[in-house]
This record gives C-alpha cells, sequence and structure tokens, in this order.
C-alpha cells in the first residue's frame, strides 16, 4: 500500500537539486512524457514550435487552476 508522501510525489512532482537554480520541482512521470511526446512532435516538426509552446502553456495552466480548485475544495471540506 502506498503512503501519503508516495501519493503527493505522484501528483505533484518530485524536487531535484540543480546546481545554479537550486531546488526545482519536477513534474510526475506522466507530465514529463506529455512534454516529452509534444517536444518529439515539434521537433519531427508534426507540430510547430509555436503551436507547441502554446500547448505546453496552455497545459500547464488548466493544471495549475485544476490544482487550486481542488486545494480550495479540500480546504471548504475541512472546515465543514
Amino acid at each position: 500500500m502506498e503512503s501519503a508522501t508516495d501519493r503527493m510525489r505522484k501528483r505533484v512532482g518530485i524536487p531535484v537539486q540543480v546546481p545554479v537554480l537550486g531546488s526545482v520541482m519536477l513534474p510526475p512521470p506522466e507530465k514529463l512524457v506529455y512534454y516529452a511526446g509534444l517536444g518529439l512532435l515539434a521537433v519531427c516538426e508534426v507540430v510547430e514550435w509555436p503551436i507547441a509552446l502554446i500547448i505546453g502553456v496552455g497545459h500547464t495552466l488548466a493544471d495549475q487552476q485544476h490544482s487550486r480548485l481542488a486545494q480550495g475544495l479540500g480546504e471548504a471540506l475541512e472546515e465543514a
């Protein structure tokens, strides 16, 4: 059975120490695969770079909005 920490790492990401930048949060593996696939499509010129960038940024913003909504819902349930 997974611990709460393991489940949270799968949802939030894994902290990695980068020499110049310090601590950076890597996205969960399934999101890394999504971004890598999008980058591969751009490299193979299936999708143009600006379109791939817009899709990637839009996906990231949608994930952040979903996370904020879920956090707000969780806080409301804790108060109830």
